[in-house]
């Protein structure tokens, strides 16, 4: 198996993640097997309980891990599902060793940082590789060069250029700014990054060279001799409009062909991207168009500070913009912050908005905003997506408005209403008690039954699905009837009937609620049915 490991330098959010994702798609094209692996160097076992303003979102695999959102990336790239091993935190790390320490696994040896853990970190990327039956496994490490924290994956990426040399190279992805009172790029922090790195016994085989606009060949050759990297092998990645225009980027600078060349790896089958340039020009076809599709994303964790962090919902954002595509327009995203919607009010916010869609979400905060914005898409007719709290809220704007019950809520956002429409199953309640938060709630893929005849079926078109969840609170069936008279139809329940899984409302353009995340198994080349369909109605 070879390895590439990828870093990051000068700054973070530079696109490590779409850097590693779109070197996977390149190499999968060759017919190559990839396993994408990330590493995160905070101490947490998993991202579960990290706040995402604080991380961005949190991406659930199939097989039930809370992870970084760079593995939604990798998927959406890939096409195909990642696995829990192929996420790494140094928690993890160390949790593992220690483990194995009382366990008198090390037969009386004194357990020290080095070697050991960069040697348990090794043993989980060859794991992970292993897993996948992967030719190449690409191992993004988080954070940048530099910083204390990630100095433990790098020095694992040092021993295995050191002991498997030909098997293992090093992409250095890094920014050169353009400030705007010198109007040209400026390679001196790139250089700096690069020698933080050698400092760490790391000689980068490539460059991947981040800027507002490409890289020019002065540039190039002033990093390339100072950088001790061939001028082939410094890679332009400039701003593009769309992340899915990175792979084609990357081929026409020969990026996979190289990096087999590196890795004297040879490739299984003849080169195919041709679908990644029609995607390409599709999307630059699309951004042309006039035709554009407006929607209202009604949410509580996009605001930090004076600034907006829509990676706080990149999954939905990713989702929606599939979707669009399939339907052959340009998705335009209109952001509402739900604390201000519940002070101000709705007034006449949504009136040009063509559909609604409220993401994931937790706790109090923010709460009654949503259901005011649930209640406007309702009595308006505006076509609504409810995604897993989405969902929850959605049942509790119906409960008040429809069935009259005026405090109902959950349990989660009010403990103390006489009418918990959702509420907290059993066994969470008891998780609860015990303090027990981290990777505890209902995580994963769970196969969900469809009611024929419903707008739910109309979009899967299958009464078995599988879709991943990531929640502790669910439907209270005891008012189950109640919403059915009322014109509720449960349109998705688990296969033993006992857990409700979706519910929309019949007399509605499009008003569906899911307490799954279909956002998770969206595509690019197989956008999700329910957002298709969502994207459909919100044109009519």
């Amino acid at each position: 198996m070879k390895y590439i490991f990828v870093s990051g330098g000068v700054i973070s959010g530079l696109g490590k993640g779409i850097t590693a994702a779109s070197i996977a798609a390149i190499l999968k094209s060759f017919g190559l097997k990839v396993a994408p692996i990330k590493c995160d160097a905070y101490i947490n076992i998993d991202a579960g309980t990290i706040r995402p303003q604080e991380h961005g979102e949190v991406f659930v695999t199939f097989d039930g891990i809370e992870t970084d959102q760079d593995l939604g990336h990798y998927e959406r790239f890939l096409g195909e599902p990642i696995l829990r091993a192929n996420y790494i935190t140094t928690g993890q790390i160390y949790q593992e060793i220690i483990r194995k320490e009382r366990n008198f696994e090390y037969n009386g040896e004194d357990v020290e940082v080095v070697p050991h853990v960069p040697e348990e970190m090794i043993r989980r990327f060859k794991i992970a590789g292993a897993n996948s039956k992967a030719d190449v496994a690409i191992i993004e490490i988080g954070g940048t060069v530099g910083e204390y924290q990630n100095i433990l994956f790098l020095e694992a990426n040092r021993i295995m250029k050191v002991r498997d040399k030909e098997d293992a190279i090093h992409v250095h992805v890094a920014y050169l700014p353009t400030p705007p009172s010198i109007g040209e790029l400026k390679s001196k922090p790139v250089q700096l990054s690069v020698r933080l790195l050698n400092e760490t016994g790391i000689q980068p085989d490539f460059l991947i060279c981040r800027a507002e606009k490409e890289i020019d060949k002065p540039r190039r050759e002033r990093l390339s001799w100072l950088c001790n990297v061939e001028s082939a092998n410094i890679i332009a990645n400039p701003d593009l409009s769309s992340i899915y225009l990175l792979p084609k980027l990357f081929d026409s600078q020969n990026l996979g062909e190289k990096i087999l060349k590196k890795l004297n790896l040879k490739p299984k089958k003849k080169k195919d991207l041709s679908k990644w340039y029609e995607l390409s020009d599709k999307i630059v076809s699309l951004e042309r168009n006039q035709r554009k599709v407006l929607l209202g994303i009604v949410g509580k964790y996009q605001k930090v500070g004076d600034y907006k962090l829509e990676d706080a919902y990149v999954s939905v954002i990713e989702s929606v913009k599939h979707a669009a595509w399939q339907n052959k327009v340009e998705p335009e995203i209109r952001w509402f912050d739900s604390e201000t919607l519940d002070k101000e009010g709705i007034g006449n916010k949504f009136s040009d908005l063509d559909g609604m869609i409220i993401p994931q979400g937790w706790g109090s905060r923010g709460v009654e905003g949503k259901i005011k914005a649930i209640e406007y898409a309702r009595k308006k007719k505006l076509p609504y997506l409810g995604l897993c709290f989405g969902m929850q809220m959605a049942v509790i704007e119906f409960a008040r408005h429809v069935l009259g019950l005026s405090q109902a809520n959950s349990l989660e956002a009010d403990p103390k209403t006489p009418d918990p429409v959702i509420h907290i199953m059993p066994e969470q309640a008891e998780y609860l008690k015990k303090h027990q938060y981290g990777g505890t709630i209902r995580l994963g893929a769970w196969p969900c039954k469809v009611k024929r005849g419903t707008k739910l079926f109309g979009c899967y078109q299958k009464e078995e699905i599988s879709e991943r969840h990531r929640h502790r609170y669910e439907f209270n069936n005891q008012y189950r009837e109640q919403f059915e008279k009322a014109g509720m139809t449960i349109c998705g329940t688990s296969p033993d009937g006992k857990l409700v899984e979706a519910i929309e409302i019949s007399d509605h353009p499009f008003f569906i609620g899911v307490q799954f995340h279909p956002e998770y198994q969206s595509h690019p080349f197989t956008p999700h049915p329910l957002f298709v369909n969502f994207i459909g109605a919100c044109l009519k």
